[in-house]
């Protein structure tokens, strides 16, 4: 997106919403004037009020409007066997593979196991890195095995309940058996922390190694369609979200 302030650094802020693909200049004065638009915590009403759009908070009916800014947030959906890291002295398969015609410096936020697939943020943002992949922050991150054996719902309470591993206890969100036949079972877990290969070993711990591994969310992000080894740019939408959660 593409923002030219005037001389002194500001934009009106009904050409800068429109700008950013919230809607038609003529639709965001109209929002602006019902109260649907606030900056830095105050609703603003007066038409042609400017702002700076590298630092002011807006939001728009409630969601917040990402500021203007040279960043970039990417989704990557990991292969299995990649490792998570831009380059890799084994030289192994890893994310420098999916970037390597980008011209940003990128960094991974957060980890993913090599032997799981999916989800995986990139960006060249180094404090919204470090701040969305803190436990602290406690973004819910979902995940879906492939496990040996099948889930007993007595199991699945357990899950809910916490279980604790020799680093401490694990709590998850949410808990579903998709499906449960054959010698094995399909399951979606919530869950925010990240330590190391948390899912694995929690499953593992109530008796369902898992065969297969995918991180298909991370907050508001789905990877939705996206095929292995693709890359996607974050929603608006997306970007806003982590940006509050991250207390950006």
């Amino acid at each position: 997106m593409t923002v030219v302030p005037d001389e002194d650094g500001q934009v009106r802020l009904q050409k800068l919403l429109a700008q950013s693909g919230v809607a038609s200049r003529r639709k965001c004065e109209e929002l602006m004037l019902e109260g649907l638009v606030e900056v830095d915590g105050e609703v603003v009403t007066r038409l042609g009020t400017k702002v700076d759009p590298r630092t002011a908070v807006i939001r728009v009916a409630g969601k917040r409007l990402p500021p203007v800014s040279p960043n970039v947030y990417l989704v990557l959906n990991k292969p299995r066997g990649v490792v998570s890291t831009m380059s890799d002295p084994q030289g192994r398969r890893s994310l420098e593979e999916f970037v390597a015609q980008r011209p940003e410096r990128l960094f991974h936020v957060g980890r993913l196991d090599t032997d799981t697939e999916g989800l995986i943020l990139l960006t060249n943002d180094g404090d919204f890195a470090q701040r969305v992949a803190h436990p602290s922050y406690e973004l819910d991150k979902t995940y879906v095995a492939e496990v040996v054996g099948e889930v007993a719902r007595s199991t699945a309470r357990r899950v809910l309940d916490g279980v604790t591993l020799e680093d401490g206890p694990v709590k998850v969100s949410s808990f579903t058996v998709v499906s449960s036949h054959g010698g094995r079972s399909i399951v979606e877990l919530v869950i925010h922390e990240g330590r190391n290969r948390i899912v694995r070993r929690l499953l593992d711990e109530v008796g369902h190694p898992v065969k297969r591994l995918t991180r298909t969310a991370i907050g508001p992000v789905r990877i939705g369609g996206l095929r292995k080894g693709e890359l996607r740019e974050l929603t608006r939408d997306e970007l806003g979200t982590l940006l509050d959660a991250a207390e950006l």
